[in-house]
Parts: C-alpha cells; structure tokens; sequence
C-alpha cells in the first residue's frame, strides 16, 4: 500500500554565481558567530532541519533513515555550519562540495525567532565566502516558492543569478504532519 501524500504544487528556481561578490562582506554582530559542526550528529542535524524548515515546508530529509543522513554527514565534502547567538542556534547551512566545480548551497535559513533580526544578510554572505574558499569555479543555490518569501531576492542580491524555474509536484508525506505555508498554492 502506498503510503499517503498531500501533492504540493512549487516552482523551484536555480540559482548560480560564477564569481565571488566583489564587495567586502558585512561583519556579523558581535554577539553572533558562526561554528562549523565538524562531526554533525544526526539528532543535532534534525534538530536544525526540522526547526529550520518546518515553517517552510522542508520535508526531504525528514523522509532520510538516521543512517542515510549518517552516512551523509559523514562526507569530507558536505559541511554543517551554525549561526550561533549568545549561545544557541539562531540558523544553519549547509555546503555540498561533492562536484569536482561546483559548490552547492544545499541549504540555507534561520530559525523562526531570528528571522527579521537583521542576521540573514550577513549570514547568507558568511555561506557564500565559505562556498567559494572551496575554490571551486562556481556557487550554486536553489529556492522554491515554498520558502521565505524574501529568499529568491536575498539571492538575487547577493549575487546569484537565475538560471531557470521549474515546476515540480511534491509528494509530501502525510506522516509528517507538515502545514503547508499559507503563501503557497496548493497543487
């Protein structure tokens, strides 16, 4: 029997930037830093996903056995770093350098309490100077319309260009109990 869905209709947007930002980096408070997670557990890494992305609909990698995301977060070439105010998580992304050009931003965002804070900005552009130390000849990102409204134009303006959009019907797992964001169409 095939496990029960909600069918959620997104546009998904891919993004590339081919050079670093020119312009120098915003600091970040000085009450905020960002922690590389060198061996990301996974309750920890749920923690931040579910958290994370509950408000906007993130649901992939909660559909991964404790033993894929281990495996995942195992890699050399993926990378968990966390936006840390005083003292606890306020965000996190992560980095996948697995091909050989290109770093991927796999993923990006705030915890519901940080956002409108005025952290996104400079933590968005710590991820895309962390991206690029790779040397690697490319950053890419992706969004949907399931995200922030304002994600595809804090891209946008810290330099990514759109490549293309692409429709996508997601079966999103009942079992999970996940809203779907008022904002978003449903399929």
């Amino acid at each position: 029997m095939a496990e029960p869905v909600q069918q959620v209709t997104v546009d998904v947007t891919f993004l590339r930037m081919d050079a670093p930002p020119a312009d120098p980096a915003r600091p970040l408070p000085g009450h905020v830093r960002v922690d590389q997670v060198l061996h990301c557990s996974v309750p920890f890494y749920r923690y931040l996903y579910d958290t994370v992305g509950e408000p906007w609909l993130w649901w992939m990698r909660r559909t991964a056995s404790d033993a894929e995301l281990a495996a995942l977060l195992s890699l050399p070439a993926v990378s968990i770093h966390v936006l840390v105010k005083d003292g606890e998580p306020a965000g996190f992304y992560e980095l996948d350098r697995r091909h050989p050009q290109v770093v991927n931003l796999a993923y990006f965002g705030l915890m519901p309490w940080a956002i409108g804070t005025g952290l996104g900005r400079a933590f968005l552009r710590h991820a895309v100077d962390t991206a690029w130390a790779a040397g690697r000849a490319a950053v890419t990102v992706n969004t949907c319309t399931a995200d922030h409204p304002r994600a595809l134009p804090a891209y946008v303006a810290a330099g990514f260009e759109r490549l293309r959009t692409v429709r996508e019907v997601w079966p999103v797992p009942t079992r999970l109990g996940l809203k779907v964001p008022a904002h978003l169409a449903q399929g």
